[in-house]
């Protein structure tokens, strides 16, 4: 090695002739750090406490010979470079020791500058020897850090540290393995965050990660410590192995509502997030994981559908619920190839005329068991298959071809809106199909008007501007539906290419009788109007209602004071009595058709 003080490199050198030792420490000690000794059991000695750069060992020595010193020194120091010396009578015993592991050999008597020249180039094979280990020594620690943090990450959640469903399900079996011996009761607990996705879309993915790290510390908060907390693709488990009873379930359950009662801080604003519980019990509702676990989730499931924010122990209707919602797909992936579904279409009316200036499209599946059924009965299931973009485009392409077919038969002015779903719109080819299908269908497109939630483009606003861009580019109009509904404030209206805002039926449900909701309405349409933006008031049913949305000057409105969705042969007999070239006010005998026609649909 080097010597820290000098930085000369450390040469050992070991001759039973002490002229010889004092001709090359001589010779050597200017440039070199060199330590003598005159055996071979000394220089083991030496060696045990200090590392060389080189060893210099004659090959001929009483007691251990330097042929026998060569395995003995590169075993305690692998990268020190031994250099024999040998008579001429001893090259074979050199050549001998090279094929133990020596690098180079010198003859006496000595040539001083084949001394040099060796020594030289034994120096600079051991920097090179040094340098190879370093890097594998480095590697090798890269390669264990690596290989930590890849076994690491197969068995934890990358976002918050916690354990998987593999590692959890691995600690679950031994769990019940312990509980089978011990006579035990095991609980397995699934966490959903309620509204997540809503805080996700409103405000970003970076949002909703801070949620789930905080979520994580909360619930690590409600369970003992050797209780597992783990992370799912979409909720958190909890692994309980400390129960006595049921009513131990209810205490942690109450824990978690508790911890979650504090908002969550995401920059400067709040949000506050509930969650839904589902539970399952060993023995008592399963003897293996896979069969726990299933259960917790149908538990789960059936603590969302009845609203959230609450906590569902498993029953055995839940695995009835869970087949129901299978065949349901599987009814759903059918309907699609058999087309089983249908259009029904909602009047749009002008509040300063009265007139019938639109329709939305709505679709309904026209099941063949079920009968008619409406889109809160499968739309969510659609969303999570992804079967939602073949609906999608069926809808879009029966809309703008009903359309063309009532302009064609003397309704010239008549707009159509769609709704499109969030994973429809985000699609790389949303524009491209767009355009195909008003191609196909050859409406005009400035008589079509695409309403998407605030939520689906404030997934990624950046992108969301560009393809909507292009929408309006091609002629066709943008819509907020259900606005005031999501996370994001009105301001943000500014920088989105649209045409219209859609007032949630929430809203406008109030805005003749509660303040509240009242001012609202009017900021809402204030800024939209201020903006160059269309207002239209969604869930209207009232006279009192309308009178209210016209002091505001909102500019159109659907609801069922104005007719329910209905299929497009009554909407064409509606529309007919107010056609919408005619810019006619909405007359009584019209309304009452409407009426009429959407109460024999609903009967």
């Amino acid at each position: 090695m080097v010597n820290a003080d000098t930085e000369k490199a450390a040469i050992l050198i070991i001759d039973d002739e002490e002229p010889i030792r004092d001709l090359l420490s001589d010779l050597l000690s200017p440039t070199y750090d060199c330590t003598t000794v005159g055996s071979a059991e000394g220089a083991l000695a030496i060696l045990n406490s200090i590392n060389f750069n080189l060893v210099i060992s004659d090959i001929n020595m009483g007691g251990i010979s330097g042929l026998d010193l060569v395995p003995l020194v590169l075993e305690r120091t692998p990268d020190t470079v031994m250099v024999m010396i040998s008579g001429q009578q001893a090259i074979d015993s050199a050549i001998e020791a090279m094929r133990a592991g020596a690098f180079d050999y010198i003859t006496k008597p000595l040539d001083l500058r084949h001394v040099h020249t060796a020594v030289k180039r034994a120096l600079a094979h051991h920097q090179l020897l040094t340098q190879k280990r370093l890097y594998e020594n480095h590697l090798e620690e890269l390669i264990k850090e690596r290989t930590a943090e890849i076994e690491h990450l197969a068995y934890h959640d990358g976002l918050t540290d916690l354990p998987n469903r593999v590692l959890f399900e691995d600690r679950c079996t031994q769990a019940i393995a312990i509980a089978q011996r011990n006579n035990n009761l095991v609980a397995v607990m699934l966490v959903s965050l309620d509204r997540l996705k809503k805080v996700t879309e409103s405000l970003g993915h970076a949002a909703g990660d801070v949620v789930l790290t905080e979520a994580a510390a909360r619930l690590q908060q409600c369970v003992s410590s050797g209780d597992t907390v783990a992370r799912f693709e979409g909720e958190f488990a909890m692994l309980l192995t400390n129960v006595t009873e049921t009513a131990d379930l209810t205490e942690v359950a109450r824990a978690i509502r508790e911890v979650f009662n504090a908002p969550f801080g995401l920059g400067g604003q709040e949000v506050y997030v509930t969650t839904s519980i589902g539970i399952s019990l060993f023995p008592s509702n399963g003897e293996d994981s896979g069969t726990i676990l299933r259960n917790a989730e149908a538990a789960l499931y059936r603590a969302k559908k009845q609203g959230g924010n609450n906590c569902q122990f498993y029953a055995a209707d839940m695995n009835a619920l869970a087949m129901k919602r299978l065949e349901l797909e599987t009814s759903l992936r059918r309907a699609i190839e058999n087309k089983e579904f249908i259009t029904h279409y909602q009047p749009v009316v002008n509040l300063a005329s009265g007139a019938v200036v639109g329709s939305e499209a709505l679709v309904r599946w026209q099941h063949p068991e079920l009968g008619l059924l409406p889109p809160g009965r499968f739309i969510g299931l659609a969303e999570d298959t992804g079967l939602i973009l073949d609906i999608g485009d069926f809808v879009l392409r029966d809309a703008c071809a009903r359309t063309r077919a009532w302009q064609d038969r003397g309704f010239g002015g008549l707009r159509i809106a769609v709704n499109i779903s969030a994973r429809h719109f985000q699609e790389e080819d949303f524009t491209e199909r767009l355009v195909e299908i008003l191609s196909e269908t050859k409406l005009d497109p400035t008589s079509l008007e695409l309403e998407l939630t605030e939520t689906s483009i404030m997934e990624n606003t950046d992108v969301a501007v560009k393809v909507l861009a292009r929408i309006r580019k091609l002629g066709v109009k943008v819509a907020i539906d259900d606005f005031g509904t999501g996370y994001s404030s009105l301001s943000y209206l500014k920088n989105l290419p649209i045409d219209t805002v859609k007032l949630d039926r929430s809203f406008v449900a109030g805005a003749a009788t509660d303040p509240d909701d009242a001012a609202l309405v009017m900021a809402i349409v204030t800024l939209a109007h201020n903006m160059r933006l269309r207002v239209v008031a969604e869930g209207v049913e009232t006279d009192d209602q309308v009178t209210f949305l016209r002091r505001l000057k909102c500019d159109e409105a659907q609801g069922y004071l104005f007719g329910k969705p209905m299929p497009p042969e009554m909407f064409e007999m509606a529309i007919a009595v107010n056609p919408p070239r005619k810019n006619n006010v909405l007359s009584d005998s019209g309304r009452l058709l409407i009426d009429n026609l959407a109460a024999a649909v609903n009967e």
